[in-house]
């Protein structure tokens, strides 16, 4: 077992676009939901050491400072390596130096902090205000404060955006010099505000070149674009989200969260009235070993360095090829063969799914 992620559901405000398993804060919810956390992991958790935790949500950065003590006590349960990585997501406005300081002292030492856009009808349409001056503050005070690993998320793709308005967005971006770069399409999922209200998002050729010039811009400044919407300095790459990626087993904590251990996925209930009820599990599936390949051949080439043939056959005993038809792809140079890897052609990466679609 490699990593471990906790999920905080409440947030101060919900954004339009948000599928995530969220509520709005209640003060009287918390108490009784860490109570119920507590409980989940000493269930669990098998005392395993650690190289990654996640907290994320929600807005795990919306708690007030008693239950911050609160969750980090219940965390210190986990056993974690020496060189570990603990991430912690933040909403911007909720950034100051009494959050950052309970932070360092229990241990965070990566920040993922929700800026989305500078731009102000994205703001208005994602229901997210800030300035980029007040990011640019809260950026120093995190620095001050001594945390050297930073990532911020950026969406784009929005209603009625421009081409122009994303790179505006990406060179502020830039100029704040963080670790690591997560950027996002929207994707309208069904019951979001923005979805009940019919929103239309833009065409896919537009899109596709918004992606293009992100890719583009972000590597010439010298990050690493090692996943498909991810990018990163050198040694920055996130090392809990390649647990994801690398197919590898992590347990899945709190409401909506999910899990994958020893072949078995889960997923958490979603409702918090089953959840204090102790009634964790929404869903469990013991998967094949097809399946489990299925999932190998779909996450890790998300990864732009793709999948090792020789740790895929150490894995599981078969050749991938011998699994999956990957010679008509190699042809069509939707697929690459490189070193002992293969990867899908950069050129293709934006119509991934249609790639994996005809693999699977």
């Amino acid at each position: 077992m490699k990593s471990a992620y906790i999920h905080i559901p409440f947030c101060k405000q919900i954004c339009s676009y948000c599928d995530f398993c969220k509520m709005n804060y209640h003060k009287e919810w918390v108490n009784n939901y860490l109570d119920t956390l507590e409980k989940e992991i000493n269930e669990k958790y098998n005392s395993e050491v650690l190289e990654t935790l996640y907290i994320g949500g929600g807005s795990p950065s919306c708690l007030d400072e008693d239950e911050l003590n609160k969750l980090f006590q219940i965390i210190k349960k986990f056993n974690l390596n020496e060189n570990y990585e603990f991430t912690f997501e933040c909403n911007l406005n909720d950034i100051n130096e009494l959050l950052l300081t309970i932070l360092k002292e229990n241990g965070v030492n990566r920040l993922s902090i929700g800026i989305e856009s500078f731009n102000r009808e994205n703001q208005e349409f994602m229901e997210r205000i800030h300035s980029y001056e007040q990011t640019e503050e809260i950026i120093k005070l995190v620095r001050n404060l001594g945390f050297t690993n930073i990532n911020i998320d950026l969406i784009y793709a929005l209603p009625n955006e421009s081409l122009n308005t994303v790179k505006k967005d990406l060179a502020k971006v830039l100029k704040l010099n963080v670790e690591h770069i997560s950027t996002y399409s929207l994707i309208l999922e069904e019951n979001t505000k923005a979805s009940v209200n019919k929103i239309k998002t833009i065409d896919e050729d537009t899109d596709a070149k918004m992606y293009e010039y992100i890719v583009k811009k972000l590597t010439s400044a010298g990050y690493n674009h090692y996943e498909l919407s991810n990018f990163a300095k050198p040694g920055y790459e996130s090392r809990h989200n390649l647990t994801y990626w690398n197919n590898e087993y992590y347990y899945g904590f709190g409401l909506g969260a999910h899990g994958y251990i020893h072949g078995l996925r889960y997923q958490n209930t979603r409702s918090l009235t089953n959840y204090l009820e102790n009634k964790y599990i929404l869903e469990e599936n013991i998967l094949s070993k097809k399946e489990i390949m299925e999932n190998e051949l779909m996450l890790g080439l998300r990864k732009t360095k793709g999948i090792n043939l020789s740790d895929f056959f150490d894995k599981y005993e078969i050749n991938l090829q011998e699994v999956f038809d990957i010679k008509p792809l190699l042809k069509s140079k939707d697929l690459i063969y490189k070193d002992g890897y293969i990867f899908i052609n950069p050129d293709k990466l934006y119509i991934m799914n249609e790639i994996l679609i005809k693999l699977i």
